[in-house]
């Protein structure tokens, strides 16, 4: 009945039947936790929803979008919409008092006016204003890749994406035309990226028979695959990853595979050997 996604009131677990005597047995069993006044979740809800819950305001920004399996670069904050005016924020940590909003560590608070305050819930913002909050946090590049993921997931629309960048300042228009949802992982969007700068050509989820889809096509004969060891770790895997190179290079094709920490945290590495293979390709431009 108790949704672990959820935060309630009093009235609304009465709502939903559950009497007074009911509540006090839920609290003392921990079938139901008290987070602040009059705000009751499930004790399986996800942690930075909770926290957002007792600092008094709502899990939005690059929380929200990690809870909900978006690529996020990097993130070790709590990150909590508060509505203007707000006087009774809290620290996460409940054995800290009431605390400034300023001086809150290991948070970050966002106090923009909501696009969709209707969509939101007691629990967290839209995914709109999340992303949208995501893009004043993030380096443009990461930003990039957070909103492919978001696109990809279904979380938000292309018309969801024209509205958050109706609403950001200007500097930020250069991103629109970078967007592209095909992109089925953070790190594939960050080399497409790269590759833009390089002036390549760039085609995602290109299909081939006998192969099905890869990552990246690049000028029509590089293809680059975005290994990550959630899904490339297994040998069995692996065999069939280069049974797929060997198709693709008897179709003429070069293959280049790059795991995620190296896109990630190597990318002047992943750079250098882009312009190595195009520098060396009959016909590339000159680097």
């Amino acid at each position: 009945m108790i949704a672990n996604h959820d935060v309630y009131t009093r009235e609304a677990l009465l709502a939903m039947g559950i009497t007074r005597r009911s509540l006090a047995r839920l609290l003392a069993s921990g079938e139901l936790v008290r987070l602040r006044r009059d705000r009751y979740v499930h004790p399986d809800a996800p942690e930075p929803l909770k926290d957002a819950v007792r600092i008094g305001g709502r899990l939005t920004c690059l929380s929200l979008l990690q809870m909900n399996g978006v690529f996020v670069f990097a993130n070790e904050r709590v990150h909590v919409h508060a509505l203007a005016g707000a006087s009774r924020l809290r620290s996460a940590n409940r054995s800290v008092p009431r605390l400034e909003p300023r001086a809150v560590r290991s948070q970050r608070l966002h106090w923009l006016p909501l696009l969709e305050p209707d969509a939101s819930t007691g629990a967290r913002v839209s995914f709109v204003d999340a992303v949208l909050q995501a893009v004043h946090c993030l380096p443009p590049r990461h930003a990039v890749a957070t909103i492919d993921s978001a696109l990809n997931l279904g979380l938000v629309s292309p018309d969801d994406i024209d509205t958050i960048f109706g609403a950001l300042p200007r500097r930020f228009a250069v991103l629109r035309g970078l967007i592209d949802g095909r992109a089925q992982s953070g790190p594939e969007t960050l080399v497409r990226l790269i590759l833009r700068a390089l002036g390549c050509q760039v085609e995602l989820q290109a299909s081939f028979d006998r192969v099905g889809f890869v990552d990246i096509l690049v000028d029509d004969w590089l293809v680059i695959e975005c290994d990550s060891k959630q899904f490339h770790s297994d040998w069995q895997q692996q065999i069939k990853d280069r049974n797929r190179d060997l198709v693709m290079a008897s179709y003429g094709y070069v293959t280049l595979r790059l795991t995620a920490a190296d896109i990630m945290y190597r990318p002047a590495d992943v750079l250098a050997a882009l312009r190595g293979l195009l520098r060396v390709h009959d016909g590339c431009r000159v680097f």
